[in-house]
């Protein structure tokens, strides 16, 4: 299923659902920040997804990561969240949908990184080359705040 994301654009279609969903940030002992190059749009991005309703926000950042990298991870921190009503997400079996994301730092404890179904790629990426990767700009976001090392979770 492809997938288009609009931010701030007059053309973007209506949303007709709402997502509650999860990501994180996911680093190794040097440093680097797991991404996948998703399927779908072929863009650089954070592992994450929609919550489920037997999942906690941590426990659904949990399960996606698993699923889509094959790591199992701890969650060590918040780091903001992300709910700006101008960005906008349209698949192609017609669901718009407006994303409630919460994003977390998390750290590897097991597994073995596995590319999914989701994704054509993934890489422990250092944060000097993040910028030259393409990525939708609300990913970019999450990354910025993270790398900040703010004191505060972004409440947006």
């Amino acid at each position: 299923m492809a997938r288009t994301e609009y931010y701030d654009d007059p053309d973007a279609p209506a949303p007709n659902s709402l997502i509650v969903a999860a990501s994180a940030v996911v680093t190794d002992e040097e440093g680097r920040v797991l991404l996948q190059r998703r399927r779908d749009n072929g863009l650089w991005a954070l592992p994450g997804g929609g919550m489920e309703m037997t999942d906690s926000l941590p426990g659904t950042a949990v399960r996606e990561v698993k699923e889509e990298t094959g790591l199992d991870v701890e969650i060590t921190g918040l780091i903001g969240t992300y709910t700006d009503p101008r960005h906008v997400i349209a698949y192609s079996d017609g669901e718009v949908r407006r994303q409630f994301n919460v994003c977390f730092t998390a750290r590897v404890t097991g597994g073995e990184l596995v590319i999914s179904d989701e994704s054509t790629e993934l890489r422990f990426v250092p944060p000097e080359e993040i910028d030259s990767l393409p990525m939708h700009h609300t990913q970019r976001l999450r990354l910025r705040h993270f790398l900040e090392r703010r004191d505060r979770p972004y409440l947006g």
